[in-house]
């Protein structure tokens, strides 16, 4: 392993100077040894010179491997956080990752279904529809109880997760270093923040997880107006393919066409969030890899339009705990009640309990008043994010590794609703959808839900009510009888020890006394005192032993 993680090193090296990526940061920023370095490493010759800073960042990215453009994914949708040029480069990481042989493809799906290509799909385009940094999809027609369906087939890039593992182990080892030597290394725990991403990455390699979500998913939005979900095809997927309905669709990106079409763009904008909030808080079953890659608009309809949502391997679940407590800190948020943040925050453990709340209340307060009531256009949440992680490192908040995926698809999320509708009030939509869902959990309509969801469960067990009942009551009884005898036998341990003590403090006396009379009287007298004090002794002695 160690020489693995040396290799991979070794490679990120070479790949940072071949693409002169220390070209990205002013000169200023890079330690002297990282500026001269460049003179030293004369063996790793520049590539791509003609091409453009952004352009060799993409391709930089590409040969780094999944991992990396995963990476380079969630930065396409951060707009604010980039130049145009970056962005643009970027996005062609979503769909647009090199493919890999067709003949590589074709052997696998064979593979997997240990039969000649022929025989399971009616017609299979060897051109790929599209690549991924995990795997690319293909074309195909499938003969299904005598009719013919349109299909995609997803086929996963060979030796991956390899590549994945060596990449993951690299991580490990940075995160170490950066636990151990940084300041804020344990703090933001990054040991478990890897650990988290290297099991959504490894997940989503096994195609019949990802087959799974997507039923689940359509099964959550089925006869919804706001996503679709296609159909998948469980009997022709296997562990690295997956079959699933073709979709005809125009992608999110691409605002030109759903311009020309006439979409509404914001309600187009307003559907994302509700879909999103939908996900977590009514589900807590939600796509966590929304990047614009992944979701399309149908073409129907465009004045009424509806998402069309594909892979489905990365997907993220909060508890009722996470949810209750996310809604509140929303709707506090919303209300500009920091207060209420603050304390949210001391009760649910993510910052010490000594934190002084005032304080706390002070400084989030400073972060996000600024950005209320104005369009999204005008929000910076990457300047928001920063002004938050100051003030969590002041506070010693601790990163939550359960809701990494979570984070990642808000910016997901507001990089799609910054392209199609930069004038979305993101506050004044989700503020609603939150209060409903929050009245759900609370209140009259909780209890009577409740009592729905138990009612066959309470059914059940009421003919074993005698029996528990009494078994209860024949058990407190048992318990109360258990304390009076213990009672009686502390009292009786008690009164022994008061007499033992009387008999030990009357062979003291005795003795003193003897001691006190030994010049006066004569032996005999002495002799009569001290058996006295002796056998007082013995008694005190042996009803201490015998207690």
């Amino acid at each position: 392993m160690l020489i693995k993680q040396h290799w991979r090193l070794y490679q990120i090296t070479k790949i940072f100077w071949q693409y002169r990526l220390d070209k990205l940061f002013p000169e200023s920023w890079l330690p002297w040894y990282i500026r001269y370095a460049r003179f030293v490493v004369l063996w790793f010759r520049p590539v791509n010179k003609q091409d453009s800073d952004a352009a060799r960042f993409r391709l930089a990215l590409e040969a780094l491997g999944p991992v990396f453009v995963k990476f380079g994914q969630m930065l396409s949708t951060r707009r604010d956080l980039l130049p145009d040029e970056y962005a643009e480069e970027l996005a062609k990481l979503q769909d647009r990752v090199p493919p890999f042989c067709q003949q590589q493809a074709q052997q696998q799906i064979e593979a997997a279904f240990g039969q000649p290509l022929a025989n399971i799909f009616s017609s299979f385009e060897a051109e790929p529809l599209a690549s991924a940094s995990v795997a690319q999809v293909h074309g195909a027609q499938l003969q299904i109880a005598g009719e013919q369906r349109d299909v995609v087939v997803k086929v996963i890039r060979p030796g991956i997760a390899k590549v994945i593992a060596a990449d993951i182990s690299v991580m490990s080892m940075f995160a170490g270093l950066a636990e151990k030597f940084l300041p804020d290394g344990k703090r933001l725990r990054p040991k478990e923040v890897v650990n988290e991403y290297r099991k959504t990455l490894f997940d989503e390699l096994d195609l019949m997880r990802e087959a799974a979500n997507g039923i689940q998913l359509r099964r959550n939005f089925e006869g919804s107006d706001s996503l679709y979900i296609p159909e998948i095809y469980a009997d022709f997927c296997r562990q690295n393919v997956l079959v699933m309905e073709r979709i005809d669709g125009i992608p999110v990106s691409d605002i030109a066409s759903l311009k020309a079409q006439g979409s509404n763009m914001e309600k187009l904008a307003e559907r994302g969030v509700e879909v999103f909030f939908t996900q977590v808080f009514r589900d807590s079953f939600f796509h966590a890899d929304m990047h614009p890659g992944n979701i399309f608009v149908s073409r129907e309809h465009p004045h009424d339009p509806m998402y069309i949502g594909v892979d489905f391997g990365i997907v993220g679940t909060l508890n009722r705990d996470d949810k209750r407590y996310l809604a509140e800190n929303f709707l506090a948020f919303f209300n500009r009640d920091y207060r209420k943040v603050a304390e949210l925050h001391v009760a649910s453990g993510w910052v010490p309990a000594d934190t002084n709340v005032e304080e706390f209340e002070f400084a989030i307060r400073t972060v996000c008043e600024p950005i209320f009531q104005k369009p999204l256009a005008e929000i910076s949440f990457g300047h928001v994010l920063i002004n938050l992680f100051n003030t969590a490192r002041r506070f010693n908040m601790e990163v939550q590794p359960q809701l990494v995926l979570l984070e990642k698809t808000l910016l997901y999320i507001e990089g799609l609703g910054r392209q199609l509708y930069p004038q979305l009030d993101l506050w004044k939509t989700a503020k609603p959808f939150l209060e409903d869902w929050m009245a759900l959990q609370i209140g009259p309509k909780a209890v009577w839900r409740d009592i729905k969801e138990n009612a066959p469960f309470w059914g059940e067990k009421l003919p074993e009510m005698p029996a528990l009942i009494y078994d209860s009551l024949h058990a407190v009884q048992r318990f109360t009888e258990q304390h009076q005898r213990a009672s009686t036998q502390m009292g009786r341990w008690r009164q022994q020890q008061a007499t033992s003590f009387y008999w030990l403090m009357t062979a003291g006396i005795l003795a003193l006394s003897a001691a006190l009379i030994h010049d006066s009287v004569g032996w005999p007298a002495l002799t009569g005192v001290s058996s006295a004090a002796a056998i007082c002794w013995l008694r005190g002695w042996w009803l201490n032993w015998r207690k």
